[in-house]
């Protein structure tokens, strides 16, 4: 055996969804042996207490043993230097995060599968995967030896390496004399070759900011399903999550482009520049950080840069992309209540446990992230005309965090963005950052000769959305009509001045009304009829777009050739 730990992975039955493990361990040399499951997986930021799927667990050889929390169990090992356990893994929720075993393949996250050894997660481990199918194989970017078996050479290293075992097609390039493999469980409906083609332009383009590829190999593993959409980073490959449909429209594709850029950008933003609180993880609790709005947002920023600067759509397009991001951003009331850094911290407990509040007091760090990046990237590059951006800030923290791999804290980044700026940050930081002043979108996008066009809406505005296909309150948005008379989410929504409401009419009902106009809404709560007066206020933006100005001055069109190219003015419509 090549490794002091080895997992046994089988799944005999796999259309029963369960995962099983025997975890051998060779040369123990202690009273007590701890094993621990992860509560989380690095780069989801919620606890998502794994343990609950560990069935049956048991140690051969009548060692005594007990449970001593959710996810740690402890083994009296006096004078033995060989343990045998075995556990089982129910495995039905198919994401990026979590496993998922049937009869047509088997997925396995690290941190939802093995067991740790607190004192030796430094220590390579061994893992054997024995499969249901003679016609299946595994795909991982896991060191193999041969027969099955692969080699991590510690616990991080097995946590960062997702598994694939099945019947998936793999198409396989190179890209700067390093193998690539994109791995695919379901139906690829597009140009294999062309797709293979766009990733080559994404990790060209993003090379050619950072500089060599950091890694050996990489892997692109696709899920495609009826629905769904996600990605998880690791340090040398992806797992993604997509409809099999999109695959096949014009505008799903380019956003599967764009969570391809995102995920990839992640091996240096986040997997190698990372916060110091990630250095080490621990895995038996949240890891806290005011920095994912640089960790996620900055990344998100850029997953729309990449592309545009790749090819694969013009600068007309990205700013088509910058308005859509916008509009979210305006149409969140929760920008004003909640701050960046706040947002951050607060990921484990708010962004993935959503709702019919969080619109009102929520804002993504994706999102807002990626808008304070913008502002700064602009920032910079007004200051120097061009010759620098915030391409310098990522070269730097590469330079200075990511080949290291030894932590930044929230100073020494704010420092990094100061020295390249050579201004003093401190009130950006305060104000945008950690506080909740609003973002000076329109202000800066100006000096690059554009303009942010506010598109009217047509409906009066209420303050309510519903259910898709139901009359059911989904959310009621702060500070509206419908929130200040105590409509609730939840309330069935019968009637409006005693015209019914039907799902699919409901637009165009609202719209028989005008601003200013009081109707009274008839709801169902808690099955009895309760009548609102609410006075319809005036209808919200519709969107935003980012369009160039029809005259800007030389110094606009210098900063915005010098940035976007040239652009025809095209006025929005």
């Amino acid at each position: 055996m090549s490794a002091p730990i080895c997992y046994r992975i089988s799944a005999p039955s796999p259309a029963t969804h369960y995962v099983q493990v025997i975890l051998q361990i060779h040369g123990w040399d202690q009273e007590v042996l701890d094993l621990k499951l992860p509560v989380w997986t690095p780069g989801s930021y919620l606890v998502r207490e794994y343990a609950r799927h560990l069935e049956q667990f048991s140690v051969r050889g009548g060692l005594s043993w007990q449970k001593v929390s959710k996810n740690h169990w402890q083994i009296h090992t006096p004078g033995v230097n060989q343990i045998t356990v075995e556990y089982q893994i129910y495995a039905n929720e198919l994401s990026v995060r979590t496993n998922h075993v049937n009869e047509e393949h088997l997925y396995l996250n690290g941190a939802a599968t093995f067991l740790a050894i607190p004192n030796w997660r430094h220590l390579p481990s061994e893992v054997e995967m024995i499969l249901p199918y003679a016609d299946w194989r595994v795909t991982t970017t896991l060191e193999p030896l041969g027969h099955q078996r692969f080699l991590a050479r510690d616990y991080d290293t097995l946590v960062d390496n997702p598994i694939e075992a099945g019947r998936q097609a793999v198409y396989e390039f190179t890209v700067q004399d390093i193998p690539h493999r994109l791995a695919v469980w379901g139906q690829l409906n597009c140009d294999a070759n062309r797709l293979i083609q766009d990733i080559i332009k994404i990790i060209e383009a993003t090379a050619q900011l950072f500089g060599p590829l950091p890694y050996d190999q990489y892997l692109f593993l696709l899920h495609l399903t009826t629905q769904g959409y996600g990605g998880l980073e690791h340090q040398n490959c992806c797992s993604l999550i997509y409809s099999e449909k999109g695959m096949g429209n014009p505008e799903q594709y380019q956003k599967f482009l764009n969570l391809i850029a995102h995920e990839f950008f992640h091996l240096w933003n986040v997997k190698r520049i990372k916060p110091a609180e990630f250095v080490p993880f621990d895995y038996d609790r949240e890891n806290y950080t005011t920095s994912l709005w640089f960790c996620e947002g900055t990344t998100s920023y850029y997953d729309l840069v990449m592309p545009w600067r790749a090819g694969i759509y013009d600068a007309k397009e990205f700013l088509k992309l910058l308005g859509e991001e916008i509009s979210r951003y305006y149409q969140t009331p929760g920008r004003d209540v909640q701050s960046l850094s706040e947002a951050s911290f607060d990921a484990w407990i708010k962004y993935y446990r959503r709702d019919a509040n969080s619109y009102n007091s929520q804002i993504s760090y994706y999102l807002k992230g990626a808008l304070v990046t913008l502002i700064l990237d602009l920032k910079i590059r007004r200051k120097y005309q061009n010759q620098r951006s915030f391409d310098d800030v990522m070269q730097k923290m590469w330079q200075k965090f990511g080949q290291t791999e030894i932590g930044f804290t929230p100073t020494e980044l704010s420092e990094i963005m100061t020295t390249v700026l050579a201004e003093d940050l401190t009130d950006f930081w305060q104000n945008y950052i950690h506080g909740l002043t609003p973002l000076p979108l329109a202000e800066t996008l100006e000096d690059f000769g554009l303009e942010l066009q506010e598109i009217p809406g047509k409906i009066p505005f209420l303050g309510i959305t519903l259910e898709p296909g139901r009359c059911v309150v989904k959310q009621v948005l702060r500070h509206s009509p419908a929130w200040w008379v105590g409509i609730d989410p939840g309330d069935e929504l019968i009637a409006v001045s005693g015209r019914r409401v039907r799902p699919e009419h409901w637009p165009e009902l609202l719209q028989e009304f005008a601003p200013g106009q009081t109707v009274q809404l008839s709801l169902c709560r808690w099955e009895q009829i309760r009548n609102y007066n609410v006075i319809l206020a005036d209808p919200q933006p519709e969107r935003f777009a980012v369009a160039p100005m029809a005259k800007p001055t030389p110094t606009q069109q210098e900063l915005r050739t010098g940035w976007l190219g040239n652009l025809a003015f095209c006025p929005e419509t």
